[in-house]
């Protein structure tokens, strides 16, 4: 049986980090390009969820003889989905938001197979953070990594300090879950051990 070359429709070099953990190298990195602001009354796993298949499918479209594996990591306080911080005051906001609570991270992946089967996961993480003093939030603001990031923060950087508890997987806050990940895959059948 020849084996499907590995496609990942992401953008983000951590979740291309996370795979190389793993021992895994797409063949392929070609990032969907889709429209991701949430639907009205969406919520956080649905949202997550809908991003990543329709981030495989657009993928998939274009390579239909390639496993397509797509993810989309959503933070939420309660039923609110915190943006990607784009400007520092998206960041201010999402961390003094956070600050002292905990909240949900959900990162949902679907994978696409050749031949039009699917497969996909959601996983939740709860994130515990400290309070947040004045200092913190903007000594952290002028680190930058909160720039681009849902939530406002990295928790693979310098936000790590700010981590009380996390009941979850760590892997699926920094962007792809990867005991799923490979679950999915290996169930496709691709190699996980390769030689």
């Amino acid at each position: 049986m020849t084996v499907p070359r590995l496609v990942l429709a992401s953008a983000s070099p951590r979740r291309l980090e996370l795979l190389a953990r793993i021992g895994i190298e797409p063949a392929l990195v070609a990032p969907a390009d889709i429209d991701e602001t949430p639907l009205k009354g969406e919520l956080p796993r649905i949202h997550a969820e809908r991003l990543a298949r329709e981030k495989a499918e657009a993928v998939a479209a274009v390579h239909a003889d390639a496993l397509v594996l797509a993810a989309d990591t959503v933070v939420a306080c309660g039923r609110r989905i915190l943006p990607k911080a784009e400007t520092e005051a998206d960041a201010r906001a999402c961390l003094a938001l956070l600050s002292g609570r905990a909240h949900r991270v959900w990162t949902a992946i679907h994978l696409k197979k050749p031949g039009g089967g699917e497969s996909a996961r959601a996983v939740e993480t709860r994130v515990a953070f400290k309070r947040l003093s004045e200092t913190e939030i903007e000594g952290y603001i002028a680190s930058g990594e909160w720039q681009g990031k849902a939530g406002g923060y990295a928790i693979q950087g310098r936000a790590a300090m700010f981590i009380r508890s996390l009941i979850g997987s760590h892997s699926a806050v920094v962007g792809l879950p990867l005991y799923e990940t490979a679950a999915l895959l290996g169930g496709a059948g691709y190699p996980l051990w390769q030689q």
